[in-house]
């Protein structure tokens, strides 16, 4: 009778998973895909091709479920330290709505999923470099370099400014001087963002262990190498129409966005030691979404405006 009741118990089927699709989509990082997706269709518009429509859109959802599976893996990865960090405490892996390997699942399955759809779709380059983006942000920056460098967000910072190339090698099916540029804004204007977000997050990234620039650095260093990148942010906004693939007046435009950056980084150099409000950091960090904003919704109009006139 034991032995009957024991097989009984042992057959019976594990809880079923209580997530929610909303807690599938938080896994997705949905303001950062938006982001993503974003800066690919600008690169997308920019290239010296007309897609057909609908691969176009096959494309951009290549790429938008590509940043998902990014947004997932980090999630599975990172449950450790964000279950004691007050911004990601609420994320569906440290709350338990979503399982470890649920959520791990998830990831490698939409990740798979997407460089397939782009390569079959697109071109095999653009399905490369979202590949390459993919293990780049979940290998090079989440398993080794946000844990063992105060530089991880400044090489980590490669894989959130790849979006623009893949859209453009999507359409061109190459790689050129032009979408580097569109990288290279992105890949400028990661640390000083970031690292205005640590200044002001630095319990945070103590508790957790990840070695911020702040945490390691100190204050007086991280706010000087934030000015620092803040000019060569402001220098690569105008890049586009120094080179001539942006029109003069984007180029005014991204001067005067880059002036106001270089303006906001300047208060937070100035920024007394100590000051716990952090106001000009957090004025910052908001100025450089609207910043990185308005530099690609400027040359996405600056090339429709092209396109059209042509």
């Amino acid at each position: 009778m034991a032995l009957v009741e024991r097989e009984h118990i042992d057959e019976r089927p594990g809880p079923l998973s209580e997530a929610t699709a909303g807690d599938f989509i938080a896994l997705l990082k949905p303001r950062v895909m938006s982001l993503v997706v974003f800066t690919a269709f600008v690169g997308m518009l920019l290239a010296p091709a007309s897609p057909h429509p609908f691969l176009a859109v096959i494309a951009m959802l290549a790429i938008a479920v590509g940043a998902g599976a990014s947004g997932a893996l980090n999630m599975w990865y990172d449950a450790d330290i964000d279950r004691v960090m007050a911004r990601t405490a609420n994320r569906p892996v440290p709350r338990g709505r979503v399982a470890p390997g649920e959520a791990l699942g998830f990831g490698l399955v939409l990740a798979v999923l997407s460089v397939m759809t782009l390569g079959l779709m697109a071109n095999w380059l653009a399905a490369s470099l979202l590949a390459f983006t993919i293990f780049f942000y979940v290998v090079v920056y989440t398993m080794w370099l946000k844990r063992s460098t105060p530089q991880n967000i400044v090489i980590g910072g490669a894989a959130g400014a790849l979006p623009p190339m893949i859209g453009w090698a999507a359409v061109a099916g190459t790689v050129t001087v032009e979408s580097l540029v569109l990288f290279l804004i992105i890949f400028l204007w990661t640390p000083p963002h970031f690292w205005a977000l640590a200044l002001f997050k630095s319990g945070d990234y103590a508790r957790a262990g990840i070695p911020m620039m702040p945490n390691v650095a100190g204050e007086r260093h991280t706010k000087r190498q934030i000015f620092a990148y803040s000019l060569a942010v402001a220098v690569s906004g105008v890049l586009p129409a120094a080179l001539g693939f942006a029109s003069l007046a984007y180029g005014v435009l991204a001067a005067a966005l880059g002036g106001a950056f270089v303006w906001y980084a300047w208060r937070v150099l100035r920024l007394e030691d100590g000051d716990r409000a952090m106001r000009p950091a957090k004025a910052l960090f908001g100025f450089s979404l609207v910043y990185l904003f308005a530099i690609f919704a400027a040359l996405l109009v600056d090339g429709l405006a092209s396109r059209l006139g042509a």
